[in-house]
């Protein structure tokens, strides 16, 4: 689990970036639960949190992200205007991620709040959950916003996973890879 986690998360790692959403395919619940645990005992000193959104038959969808770092995103006035419009408990960060927890468990449409979660930019959040059409360009996310700015994070973010795989591949461990918040 732990190269997924590096190769899916490393922005996050790094304390560049709030949270990232990926997926780990599993043999079994128990390995699953077991390999959680061990990533969580390393990672929380280090200021963050590997959680499960979803679980299929043999994949699951993980959640690592910076809570403090939750806590200062959700805090922005248009974060907090669209979660709140959406249902969401603001301003309490912990709150917030058990509702986004509940809209996961729910089975409905994936719910595309999960932007603010990301540290995707607002007004690019705002702009794809209010279906906009006049997208400017795509890295990670739909740019609705300042396409520059989107882009130089883009390369940065995608710079930082090279880096963190290199390494990995070289025997660095995650925990030594874990910028400590």
């Amino acid at each position: 689990m732990e190269e997924t986690v590096i190769r899916m998360a490393a922005p996050t790692l790094a304390g560049i970036k709030t949270g990232s959403l990926f997926p780990y395919y599993y043999e079994s619940r128990e390995e699953l639960g077991r390999e959680m645990g061990r990533l969580n005992r390393l990672l929380i000193p280090r200021g963050l949190r590997l959680v499960l959104l979803r679980l299929t038959e043999r994949s699951a969808l993980l959640y690592l992200y910076r809570p403090s770092e939750l806590e200062k995103d959700l805090k922005d006035h248009t974060a907090d205007e669209l979660l709140r419009c959406a249902g969401y408990p603001c301003p309490n960060c912990g709150a917030c991620l058990r509702h986004l927890l509940k809209r996961f468990h729910c089975g409905e449409e994936f719910p595309h709040e999960i932007g603010f979660f990301l540290s995707y930019p607002p007004e690019d959040v705002k702009g794809f959950m209010e279906g906009r059409e006049n997208c400017k360009a795509v890295c990670l996310w739909k740019v609705y916003g300042d396409e520059e700015k989107a882009r130089h994070i883009c390369a940065r973010y995608k710079k930082c996973t090279e880096c963190y795989c290199r390494l990995w591949q070289k025997g660095r461990r995650l925990e030594q890879l874990a910028v400590a918040s």
